[in-house]
């Protein structure tokens, strides 16, 4: 029997629409609280350099409020480290950040960045978080992963969502391909981005990915489903994958 398959629901775009007007509402600590609701495992929340969406405020209220693992998200920067060590979060995933990017586009490049981003995942290990990289199922990156130090590895699956027809099989075996490597030399396998209803099935159906983290899909979803039916129907479709 396959392992059950956790779900991490990125609430950012809740803050998204928060800053669009200013003010308080929606407020993205209540999201996680009715995603939990609803079936999360986890949240995650990525707070960037410019804080175009969460806020300093986001995170001490998630750690302090919610009863669920924080996936904290963050660049490979002093002030973004510094914060992770006043809140010790249950993760850290490190990703690459553009500021003119409207998302991230990419996986992070753990080879070439060896040297610079070893001091960032060593202290947050010895802190006791929990460290995952950000990066494109290529071998070589998740080679570089476990020589960095980092448990997790989470798989960038934009390329996938993108790709139609052939492209999409193509970009689906090397996720495939990706995370047998990542059981292989021991580290977790997670992966996300892009992910909806069309598309997480053949993901979910990876025996050795543990979790998907989900989150621009599920908040546009609501708009028309609402947030907690949104998360239930992502949860049902990855377990009857899964299963």
């Amino acid at each position: 029997m396959s392992s059950p398959l956790r779900l991490g629901v990125n609430i950012d775009h809740v803050a998204t629409i928060r800053n669009a007007r200013g003010g308080n509402h929606p407020d993205p600590v209540d999201a996680a609280k009715l995603a939990v609701k609803a079936g999360a495992d986890g949240i995650t929340a990525h707070l960037r350099e410019d804080r175009r969406h969460i806020s300093d405020n986001d995170i001490t209220r998630l750690c302090n409020e919610v009863n669920r693992p924080l996936n904290f998200e963050m660049a490979a920067t002093d002030e973004m480290l510094e914060i992770a060590l006043g809140h010790i979060p249950h993760a850290a995933c490190i990703v690459p950040e553009k500021r003119e990017e409207r998302t991230t586009e990419g996986g992070l490049d753990v080879v070439s960045g060896y040297d610079r981003l070893k001091p960032y995942v060593e202290t947050l290990v010895k802190a006791g978080v929990r460290v995952s990289m950000f990066i494109e199922p290529d071998p070589a990156q998740l080679d570089g992963a476990k020589a960095l130090g980092a448990p997790v590895i989470e798989l960038h699956t934009g390329a996938y969502c993108e790709a139609m027809g052939a492209n999409r099989e193509r970009e689906l075996a090397r996720i495939i391909r990706a995370a047998e490597h990542a059981e292989k030399i021991g580290l977790e396998c997670h992966a996300g981005h892009g992910l909806t209803f069309d598309t997480v099935a053949a993901i979910a159906r990876i025996p050795s990915i543990a979790e998907l983290n989900i989150g621009h899909f599920l908040i546009g979803e609501a708009i028309f489903i609402g947030l907690e039916q949104s998360i239930r129907s992502m949860r049902q479709k990855m377990d009857e994958a899964r299963a």
